[in-house]
This record gives C-alpha cells, sequence and structure tokens, in this order.
C-alpha cells in the first residue's frame, strides 16, 4: 500500500504497512521474528520502515522487485518498526528505512549501506551470500542455528541474570526504583533449560537497551522456597513482574529471547520520563527535535509580561504533563514566547493574536494542525487524541519548509521587566511657540 500522492486531510495516515501477504516481502513481528530470521540458516535482509515515511514508502517497489528475485535464495523481511518500537528499538534501528543483513552469526547483523534500486540490493544480498558460503567452505562459520553460536561466544551467558535468594530479594527487588522481571524456576524443569538461554541473551540486551532500569533475574524455587510459598508458584518456569508499589503481575508472553526483550522494552518505555520540553532558543533546537520524531508539539506562550513567571509555568506544566501521558508516542516537545519567532508563527498560522497556542507539525510532510480548543489539559488531550488515531485537519506549512529561526537567550525563570524608557529632556521646549493650526 502505498500513501504517496494520496489527498488527505489528516496529518498522518492509519495505514497498515507496506507490504501485504501476496508480496514475496516476509512480513516480521516481534512474534515471529525470532524463529523466522534469528534461528533461520538462511540470509536474511531485513527494512526496518515507517509506514509515514517518504523514503520507505519509495523504496517499498524496489523491495518488492528484489524479494522476488531472490525467492528461494535469500529471505527478504519487512518490520513496521512504527508500530513494533520494541524491534526496532532491540536493533538499534535511529531512522527509517534502515536495512539490516541476517547473516552467518544473526546477533551480529550488518547495516545495508548501498543504493535503494532492486539492483543494487540483489547485488548486496549475493554479495553476503557468497561470502556465507566460503566462509562454510572454508571451515571458518558452520552457520547459525537456535543460538549457539551466541552462547558459545559468550553473548547467551548468565553474566546479566541476577540470582536471587529468600535473603536477597526484598532488599533487591521490593524497595527497587527499577523494574523487575523474575522467573522462577526448577534445577530438573526441562521447559526451565530451554527458557535459560534466551533469558540470559535478553538479560543482556535488556540490560544494555534500558541502562539498567529494567532488571532480568532469576529465583530457584526449590531451595528458596519461602518466595516460592508467598508469591504461590504451582509450576515451572513461572515469570513474575515486578514494579514499586504495585503487586507483581505474571509474564504470559513468548519464551523467545525477543519476545522478552520486547515485554521489557514496553515496560521500560511505560516508566520512563517523559521527553524533554525544550525552548526554541535557536534553529538547530527546533530542526533536531523534528526531524528525530514523527509530529513535534510546539506551543507559543505568551509574551512573558502578560502572564509573569507563575502564568508562564502553568502553562508549561499542562504540557509537560501531556508529554508525559503521551510519551509512548515519542513525540517531541517544544515552546517559544509569543513574538520571538515570528516568521515561525506566521508559517503555521499563528502570528500575533490567540496566545498561548499550540501546532502539532509533521516535519516530514511539512503539515501541520492547530489546537482549536482550550490549552489546558483537556483540550490538549483531545487534540493529541486526534492526532494519534490519524484524525485532526491540517495544512501544509507556509513555503514547505520551516522558515529562519532566531537565535535568542533562553527564558531566566524572572517575571520579565518592561524596557528602560530613555529620558527625554523637556525643559527647553516652549509649547508657546507650537503652532496651533498644525495640531
Amino acid at each position: 500500500l502505498s500513501v504517496l500522492g494520496t489527498v488527505s486531510c489528516t496529518l498522518f495516515l492509519a495505514v497498515n504497512g507496506l507490504y501485504s501477504a501476496s508480496d514475496d516481502v516476509i512480513e516480521l513481528t516481534p512474534t515471529n521474528f525470532n524463529k523466522e530470521v534469528i534461528q533461520s540458516e538462511s540470509l536474511w535482509l531485513v527494512e526496518f520502515y515507517a509506514p509515514w515515511c517518504g523514503h520507505c514508502q519509495r523504496l517499498t517497489p524496489e523491495w518488492k522487485k528484489a524479494a522476488t528475485a531472490l525467492k528461494g535464495v535469500v529471505k527478504v523481511g519487512a518490520v513496521d518498526a512504527d508500530k513494533h518500537q520494541s524491534l526496532g528499538g532491540q536493533y538499534g534501528v535511529r531512522g527509517f528505512p534502515t536495512i539490516k543483513i541476517f547473516g552467518a552469526n544473526k546477533n551480529k547483523a550488518e547495516d545495508y549501506q548501498g543504493g535503494r534500486t532492486s539492483d543494487a540490493i540483489v547485488d548486496a544480498a549475493l554479495s553476503a551470500l557468497r561470502s556465507l558460503v566460503k566462509d562454510r567452505l572454508s571451515g571458518r562459520s558452520g552457520g547459525y542455528s537456535s543460538g549457539k553460536q551466541s552462547r558459545e561466544s559468550g553473548g547467551g551467558d548468565k553474566k546479566d541474570v541476577i540470582e536471587l535468594t529468600d535473603d536477597s530479594f526484598d532488599k533487591n527487588v521490593i524497595n527497587s526504583d527499577d523494574v523487575w522481571m523474575v522467573e522462577f524456576y526448577a534445577p530438573w524443569c526441562g521447559h526451565c533449560k530451554n527458557l535459560e538461554p534466551e533469558w540470559a541473551a535478553a538479560a543482556t540486551e535488556v540490560k544494555e537497551q534500558t541502562k539498567g532500569k529494567v532488571k532480568l533475574a532469576a529465583v530457584d524455587a526449590t531451595v528458596n522456597q519461602m518466595l516460592a510459598s508467598r508469591y504461590g508458584i504451582r509450576g515451572f518456569p513461572t515469570i513474575k513482574i515486578f514494579q514499586k508499589g504495585e503487586d507483581p503481575v505474571d509474564y504470559d508472553g513468548g519464551r523467545t529471547r525477543s519476545d522478552i526483550i520486547s515485554r521489557a522494552l514496553d515496560l521500560f518505555s511505560d516508566n520512563a520520563p517523559p521527553p524533554e520540553l525544550l525552548e526554541i532558543i535557536s534553529e538547530d533546537v527546533l530542526k533536531s527535535t523534528c526531524d528525530a520524531h514523527q509530529l513535534c508539539i510546539i506551543s507559543v506562550l505568551p509574551h512573558i509580561l502578560d502572564t509573569g513567571a507563575s502564568g508562564r509555568n502553568s502553562y508549561l506544566d499542562v504540557m509537560l504533563k501531556m508529554a508525559e501521558k503521551y510519551k509512548k508516542k515519542m513525540w517531541g516537545w517544544l515552546w517559544t514566547e509569543a513574538g520571538a519567532q515570528s516568521d515561525l508563527e506566521s508559517s503555521l498560522g499563528i502570528g500575533g493574536f490567540g496566545y498561548p497556542a499550540m501546532a502539532a507539525v509533521n516535519a516530514r510532510k511539512m503539515k501541520f494542525a492547530l489546537l482549536k480548543g482550550s490549552f489546558s489539559e483537556q483540550g490538549i488531550n483531545e487534540f493529541l487524541r486526534e492526532l494519534s488515531v490519524g484524525r485532526g485537519s491540517t495544512a501544509p506549512v507556509a513555503g514547505g519548509a520551516f522558515p529562519k529561526i532566531n537565535s535568542v537567550e533562553p527564558w531566566d525563570g524572572k517575571d520579565g521587566e518592561l524596557p528602560v524608557e530613555d529620558d527625554i529632556d523637556l525643559s527647553d521646549v516652549d509649547l508657546d511657540d507650537w503652532d496651533k493650526d498644525e495640531l
């Protein structure tokens, strides 16, 4: 499904993806990625895309053509990384489209840096395939199967799984600000042995991706029977999720490292701090924020002399609450003072009146939507909720690009001061000499 050339009054279309079951491109998700790609002996080319990304839409016909040409030779897949952000995050996807080659060692995917034509893609695939076959021939690699290679190289050892006991559990888990995923196991349990390498590999990846904010742990329930009794452990393995101030909940997802990592990253984003709210003090702040996010939410607040510090802070507090509420959308959040960026205001149809104002900008399409309701939690929530489901009228940014942004001093957090007027000496002016007819 291509959205190029489609006329729409929505900021971004709720498309289901760029590929369908009739294509030779294999649609990959957190549910099937481990089985299809990681445990496969085949060479894979995988595109990580977002349906709203113009470059991805242009790549689609070439990717399909390459997949058809390589059918039965090299597997060609695609991940909607906007929908499956945890899977994109797992492979360090920062922009779209990102293409990765999964060869002999599936834990060390290579970035594809070639051209975006079907010819270039096919050439790269065949080149990678030739290298893989030559390596096998020379005995340098026996191929990759079911994660064995990563465990032998240390990628799946248990160094990042935290072993917990009756004595250490409470001080580590219950009073922790971090999120804990805890596996209760029995050494004789076959399912536990099957889970062990997946749990270990996931622990390493999750530790890296969340900077240690989500921890994977294990409890030998046959030894630590006090814990097993407290949490009603009846079968093995049982996995429970512990978050500060909440009752533990059962993890009932898949048992592959991909499934475990996906859930851990979701837990991380649920508990992550809200995005930064930045003042537009330079062109770099605007461009870097809006280019890095699907939408950037820009507020134009009244002049400091109209609100004082307390009034301005109340507006900023509303924005921060909304940034927290919608943090999983991974939008950028910006603000500026009325008049400080008048060209930007004009390009967004705000200029000169009606402050505070808010616009949501899609920098890739250079389209924006304006807040029509009140600048309040309720009004902004309704505005953003409509956008998040693909509704809301939009207009093109005037000129098709952001205007020149002025470099300004950041707000010092204080009430504003009126500019000091120059004193004018009127003592020498004789008002009686003025020609009254000219007044």
